[in-house]
């Protein structure tokens, strides 16, 4: 009999389908369309469109279509990649990919809260950009609050999302990708160089190749969607088209909105990471609207919350599954009456709390920050390879199971698509390990390749230790908090 064979009793209440195409796509969007990333990809100009099509062929085509075909497949199953990577490889896969995706995020929530606190800064005063006690004060108010927002179910949680990727991700991106062509249509000088397609082709040696890594996971976030299968009102149709829906707003968005900012903005001016705001502070005063800049700052933020708080439910619902099955300590098993996984979003916050706290105000843990935040990409390199082999695995294990949605072409399309997105993700893994900014000596190198290996190897192993040490006392059944 397979570790899979019997199904642990789960905890809480049946959750409500409340979810439909408009909020799926907009889970995905959320997690994904993140203007911050424009400034830095509109330094290389004309090529970035280059990279975002190859990150579009090696990663957005294939998360999206294997997301709708393993989403509808399992549409009956909750946890997300856990349920996906559970089916393929059993409980030990799942379990890798989604504790992968969870310990991921507590790197990456520092980055995203002090990103939102900057940002709001310039809706006040810029100069608080650099108040530790500020950035700290308010880094604290949006992880809280979005962690309570996520307290009260998929309910609340959806709408806030659909409401605030609209106000936070999409208007800004459209404000952006007006102005720019108004920029043009004025006879305004544009910066960039004539184009040729040539321009476009992206340029590849060494110094480019660790960015490869940053390209392909732009659009890491395509899965979320994925992790509420099981309060989808119709998940057969819906998620197919919310992911379409989805991949052509992202695209669409980040394309346009930075070759507006190339327009208009020195790659010079852009080579500094000073912060998306800087950027658009130049780019408001270019064209006579300084004005403009508190208003897109207070936007901006919105969308930063409604990222984190994408990232912040679906992992923790996924871990969730895994802990109501009977793989984790009880103290992990705990929901409340609205669904939501209480006592993992309450350690989550406790553990982002602290690195927060040594982000700010330990300035000398940079260098141990970067590497942290290098191992964030292996990660979720990890998490992706995991579900295209689910993927393909599936076809061959399961080839009967029905699938609603199901990648057109057979097993050479099942291949295809699989294949491209895990030899974007693995290449994408074995450049994320080449050190960047400056010359290093190869001792230098090979400390930066052995920390970022150790780190994602102690991120990554949890889940073999509970389940080593798992017991049948794990399994409760009404584990609810009031």
């Amino acid at each position: 009999m397979s570790e899979d064979a019997t199904t642990a009793p789960k905890t809480g209440l049946a959750p409500k389908k409340v979810l439909g195409i408009f909020a799926l796509a907009m889970i995905n969007v959320a997690a994904v369309l993140s203007i911050r990333n424009f400034p830095s990809m509109a330094e290389f100009g004309w090529s970035s469109i280059g990279w975002y099509i190859i990150g579009t062929i090696l990663f957005l085509i294939p998360l999206s279509l294997a997301g709708a075909e393993l989403a509808t497949m399992l549409s009956d199953k909750g946890g997300g990649v856990y349920a996906w990577c559970k089916e393929a490889f059993g409980t030990k896969g799942g379990f890798v990919a989604v504790f992968c995706e969870w310990s991921n995020n507590l790197v990456w929530f520092p980055t995203v809260l002090a990103f939102i606190a900057s940002t709001l800064a310039f809706a006040i005063s810029p100069a608080l950009g650099t108040n530790a006690i500020y950035l700290f004060v308010v880094m604290m108010i949006a992880f809280w609050g979005t962690t309570a927002i996520a307290y009260f179910g998929e309910n609340l949680s959806s709408k806030f999302q659909n409401v605030g990727v609209i106000l936070g991700s999409i208007i800004p991106s459209v404000l952006i990708i007006g102005l720019g062509l108004y920029w043009v249509a004025s006879g305004s000088a544009i910066v960039l160089p004539p184009f040729t397609w040539a321009q476009v082709v992206p340029t590849f040696n060494l110094s480019t190749l660790p960015f490869f890594a940053t390209v392909i996971l732009l659009f890491a976030g395509m899965e979320m969607a994925g992790f509420h299968a099981l309060e989808v009102r119709n998940p057969n149709k819906d998620f197919p088209k919310a992911m379409a829906i989805s991949a052509v707003i992202i695209f669409f968005c980040t394309v346009m909105a930075t070759l507006a900012i190339a327009f208009v903005i020195p790659a010079n001016e852009l080579s500094l990471s000073a912060g998306v705001m800087q950027a658009i502070q130049y780019f408001f005063n270019a064209l006579g609207i300084p004005g403009a800049v508190a208003p897109m700052a207070i936007l901006i933020t919105i969308g930063g919350v409604v990222s984190l708080a994408a990232w912040l439910i679906g992992p923790a619902l996924g871990l969730g599954v895994v802990a109501q099955e009977g793989n984790m300590p009880p103290i992990f098993n705990r929901t409340n009456k609205y669904g939501s996984p209480v006592a993992v979003l309450f350690i989550q916050a406790l553990i982002g709390t602290f690195v927060s706290l040594l982000y700010i105000f330990l300035p000398s843990i940079n260098q141990a920050y970067w590497i942290l935040s290098a191992m964030t990409v292996e990660l979720l390199c990890i998490v992706y390879l995991l579900v295209f082999a689910s993927l393909i695995k599936l076809r061959y294990s399961k080839p009967d199971a029905p699938r609603p949605f199901k990648i057109p072409g057979g097993i050479p399309g099942i291949w295809l698509i699989g294949g491209m997105g895990a030899f974007g993700v693995i290449f994408a893994f074995i450049v994320g390990l080449m050190p960047t900014g400056g010359s290093f000596t190869t001792g230098q190198t090979i400390s930066y390749v052995a920390g970022i290996l150790i780190g994602t190897f102690l991120l990554a192993v949890p889940p073999l230790i509970f389940l080593k040490l798992k017991k049948p006392s794990w399994i409760e059944t009404g584990n609810k908090e009031g």
